[in-house]
């Protein structure tokens, strides 16, 4: 009977835990976007730079955020890391963000089905991608379109949740593969930087 009791108060504990983390998560995001934090690069810089010590852990969950709600564009944050830590530190924060954010995105796909990929991905989107879940060469796609900078890596991971690949070939995947695209966006910060927040901006 007791270890019964301590099962469902452990099931009570975590579930309002998750439940808590997304109000939290909400008011943040809302809060975020009344700041214009992700339409204007400007804005983002200067919320990330006043937080002082803490201003890379506060731009982690900012990127995490965007991976995890597909609306909220990701073409100002990437850039915007490189610009305020510099190239290596921009990508090191860009890219934990990253991973971290896809693989959540994932496990709610997995946890919520098509009723989340119905929510977040375009019609036109499902519909070029849906039938090749299933075939054999989808992990090799898979790959070869998060290599790709400009590829909608969000609606992907989505759309991969609802495929038979297991979580250990997705982790790899992102970890292995993620990191083409960030170096990208911080080389052209490197060489770049006004130009790419003007084009961004």
């Amino acid at each position: 009977m007791g270890g019964t009791m301590q099962t469902k108060y452990t099931k009570w504990l975590i579930q309002s835990i998750s439940y808590l983390g997304l109000i939290f998560t909400g008011w943040l995001v809302y809060d975020l976007y009344s700041k214009g934090i992700f339409t204007d690069g400007d804005a983002l810089i200067r919320l990330v730079k006043g937080y002082g010590v803490w201003a890379p852990t506060i731009f982690v969950i900012i990127q995490i955020v965007q991976v995890v709600i597909p609306i909220i564009p990701g073409g100002i944050t990437l850039p915007a890391g490189a610009y305020i830590f510099g190239p290596l530190w921009g990508f090191v924060y860009n890219y934990l963000g990253i991973v971290i954010g896809s693989l959540i995105l994932f496990g709610l796909g997995r946890r919520y089905g098509r009723r989340i990929v119905d929510a977040f991905v375009s019609e036109k989107t499902i519909n070029k991608y849906i039938r090749r879940l299933d075939g054999k060469g989808w992990r090799t796609t898979f790959a070869l379109l998060i290599l790709m900078p400009l590829a909608p890596d969000d609606a992907l991971v989505l759309l991969t949740s609802l495929s038979d690949m297991s979580w250990r070939e997705f982790t790899w995947i992102i970890i292995l593969c993620k990191p083409a695209t960030v170096f990208a966006y911080s080389m052209a910060v490197m060489y770049g930087a006004d130009w790419v927040m003007r084009m961004l901006s």
